[in-house]
């Protein structure tokens, strides 16, 4: 009798040539000696965060006082849940997964990994690893791959977080989209291991809630609700001289006064897209470069006060001045 063939694998029928999750995400590796190849994360995950230090960084936060204010309400509910487990209480269902609404650049990202490590340190979570993505790490260009797509992202989040950003996009492209088949895949999911898992979507507000509304198991399943207050013009300030202390960087008196108008009048004239943050970093990596234009074209050897400190014009933008002055 000849021999029987192999069973068919039906991923090998499956149309695209987009390599998977695991493949753009590869774990990192090293060598020692002559052992074999290990994880270089495992050490880290298997040593459980340090509470102590991920409360002093949620409260070292500027801004986001009614967040912190919920974060540490939410982790009260679930210390206590926990003892009452182990004092044979009865305890009601409680769904850990949330939704984060705000305009881009207000910490979301910061404090959904924040969210992981703390859960991870009081036992709620396994590990409290943070996996980041969007429409395009959950959605495939052909029938039946998003499923398999969204499955192998969904797993790579177990005991920890999946953070999908801008999660409004996948119910955007009309029935026939295939974010449709993310959303069901992801709701099939959430119910799996759900003291073990969560699941935080977050985007603007008002799309955030017409996505919600999309369908009703979303609705169902998401029940913490946390809205992210654009920063005052204060804060931003307060953002931008963390950042010149990190790096080095000083401001003279006169540099300060003209940072402080400038934040005050952002936050005045703010729109709907007002980047907060992203903002506050775009305008520190551009006054690093002026400020390095500046000082590399001084007279003899700059000093160290020279390399330090900023002045009112590392703060201004050439262009935007000359163009001011012609519609002047």
């Amino acid at each position: 009798m000849r021999k029987s063939k192999e069973a068919l694998n039906p991923l090998d029928f499956v149309t695209s040539g987009e390599p998977s999750f695991s493949e753009k995400h590869p774990p990192q590796t090293q060598t020692s000696g002559g052992k074999p190849e290990t994880n270089a994360r495992t050490e880290e995950q298997e040593k459980k965060p340090d509470l102590d230090e991920l409360m002093a960084e949620l409260e070292g936060l500027i801004g986001l006082e009614n967040i912190k204010k919920d974060i540490k309400s939410l982790m009260n509910l679930i210390k206590v849940r926990k003892l009452r487990e182990q004092n044979e209480l009865p305890v009601a269902p409680m769904s850990m997964h949330m939704v984060f609404m705000g305009n881009p650049g207000t910490g979301k990202t910061t404090v959904a990994r924040l969210v992981g490590g703390l859960y991870a340190a009081i036992g709620a979570l396994e590990k409290g690893q943070l996996v980041e993505v969007d429409r395009s790490g959950l959605v495939a260009g052909y029938v039946g791959q998003t499923a398999l797509k969204t499955q192998e992202v969904i797993k790579s989040a177990l005991g920890g977080v999946l953070f999908i950003d801008e999660a409004y996009s996948l119910s955007s492209g009309g029935e026939n989209d295939f974010g449709r088949e993310a959303i069901e895949t992801l709701l099939k999911a959430m119910e799996d291991h759900r003291d073990n898992r969560v699941v935080i979507v977050a985007g603007y507000t008002q799309p955030m809630r017409e996505f919600l509304e999309s369908n009703p198991g979303l609705e169902s399943r998401f029940n913490k609700f946390f809205y992210f207050e654009d920063y005052s013009g204060e804060q931003l300030m307060g953002i931008f001289l963390l950042q010149c202390k990190k790096n080095g960087y000083v401001l003279s008196p006169e540099a300060d006064e003209a940072a402080r108008k400038l934040f005050d009048e952002l936050y005045a004239e703010r729109g709907e897209n007002f980047g907060n943050g992203r903002y506050v970093r775009n305008l520190f990596e551009d006054m690093v470069v002026r400020h390095s234009n500046r000082v590399a074209q001084m007279e003899g050897e700059p000093t160290k006060d020279d390399l330090m400190t900023v002045l009112p014009q590392d703060l201004e933008d050439p262009e935007e001045d000359g163009e001011e002055a012609e519609e002047k």
